[in-house]
């Protein structure tokens, strides 16, 4: 990587550092692509394929998505389902520090969520209020090939069952020893799963949104997964509720010239190695700072294990703008909505309150992006691609619908009958008036 890109001035700022590029599908090797043909006999793209998959198993359940996983060349599991013994048993078997890291994170993310538990009601005006109500069933995907993410886990798993969700169902698929993870089994354990399904992709997202015995119809969906889950998770949208779609990581650090650019360098590159598609992004008014960045990038780069992911992140979506004064930054994030906003340097606190569009804020040298993903609390399940202008993190109330009800005393609806039956006729619909009117004493 010849340097980090350095780009001046806002025009150029916003117009090319902090342009959202389309991302493409991911080329899938040839024998991928010949495992999804011979599956249904011809070429399919990645969306085509899932859209055969759920309609298969919407007809086959559970035995569809088994001629599916075989077809594809992977192994069906000889125990589907593992229930609360078979996944305390691999929490158990856990060393010790490793276990403890996970049920310490997962102590931090419940008891934030505990605390931002809305009142569950009534609250309204006479007659009419609405009350919260968790879904019955949760389904978390849980990648298990070559990523293995328990934090995703915790992160998802722990708000639905704070949120109340009786039934907790995860997905994951087994890894090359046919077995799932024991750390995402360990995992679903701290979380308060009810089980864990050693199924993947596409087949087992269609599964828990369909409901393929033995796996109950989830009502929301969550958790991270490649291109075939992101893709199932969007088809399953409005057969079960889907708080986000997974997609490359970005993070957007501004700085001025108090930072300490060896934080700043190593905030991004621990982003930077998620992915090549990831967006690893500096603003600064200071010069120097942005220099003295892209040195520390080189010079940390040269032991990361995960150097060429990062540097290929970097090539393609990373670099430092360099503005006037970075009051200019604040519609400049906003507008660009980062999944992930690190204020650093003397001036970070004050400009926290005035940025209100990205979904995860951290403030200061000892609120680093890594405590977000571990074990800070709040979820690190946030929303992607500019999405945070009008969506939100992972919360309990992803997993919470409100419910209004109407009980009104005679006295209470008398004087809205008239003004229903008026606007009812307004509209047309004589037989609305109708219904408001014989209540009267009008009909």
């Amino acid at each position: 990587m010849e340097g980090l890109r350095v780009i001046g001035g806002r025009s150029r700022v916003q117009s090319e550092l902090l342009r959202r590029r389309p991302l493409p599908t991911p080329p899938l090797p040839p024998e991928q692509r010949r495992a999804m043909s011979a599956v249904y006999g011809r070429e399919l793209t990645v969306a085509e394929f899932v859209a055969e998959v759920f309609e298969e198993i919407r007809g086959g359940g559970l035995a569809a998505a088994e001629r599916i996983t075989r077809a594809l060349g992977l192994a069906w599991p000889e125990r589907l389902r593992l229930g609360p013994a078979r996944i305390e048993a691999a929490l158990n078997g856990l060393p010790r520090q490793t276990r403890e890291d996970l049920q310490f994170a997962a102590g931090r993310v419940r008891a934030f969520y505990e605390a931002t538990m809305p009142d569950p009601g009534p609250a309204g005006i006479d007659g009419c209020w609405q009350r919260f109500h968790p879904v019955r069933v949760a389904g978390v995907y849980a990648p298990g090939g070559r990523a293995v993410y328990p934090s995703s886990l915790l992160m998802t798993a722990i708000p639905a069952r704070v949120a109340g969700v009786s039934d907790i169902v995860v997905a994951s698929p087994p890894g090359p020893s046919g077995e799932v993870s024991p750390v995402v089994l360990a995992a679903a354990a701290v979380a308060g799963a009810d089980a864990v399904y050693a199924l993947g992709g596409a087949q087992a997202i269609a599964a828990m949104a369909l409901g393929a015995d033995p796996l109950p119809r989830a009502d929301v969906l969550a958790g991270p997964g490649n291109i075939f889950v992101v893709l199932a998770l969007r088809h399953a949208f409005g057969v079960a509720g889907v708080p986000s779609l997974p997609g490359p990581t970005e993070t957007l650090i501004v700085a001025d010239g108090g930072a300490d650019p060896a934080y700043v360098a190593a905030d991004l590159l621990a982003q930077a190695e998620h992915d090549p598609m990831a967006s690893p992004l500096l603003l600064t008014d200071s010069p120097e700072l942005a220099a003295a960045v892209g040195a520390e990038i080189e010079e940390q780069l040269a032991d990361l294990p995960r150097a060429d992911i990062a540097r290929a992140a970097l090539a393609r979506n990373g670099g430092i703008g360099l503005l006037e004064d970075l009051s200019e930054a604040v519609d400049l994030v906003d507008a660009y909505a980062p999944e992930h906003l690190c204020l650093l340097g003397d001036n970070a606190a004050g400009l926290a309150d005035s940025i209100t569009g990205a979904a995860g804020v951290f403030v200061g040298d000892w609120s680093p992006e890594v405590l977000g993903d571990y074990v800070a609390g709040p979820s690190h399940v946030m929303p992607v691609g500019g999405t945070a202008r009008f969506s939100s993190p992972v919360s309990v109330y992803d997993f919470l619908k409100r419910v209004n009800r109407f009980e009104l005393s005679r006295k209470q609806a008398s004087p809205l009958l008239p003004v229903a039956a008026r606007l009812a006729r307004l509209e047309g619909l004589d037989g609305h008036a109708r219904a408001a009117r014989i209540r009267s004493g009008n009909a």
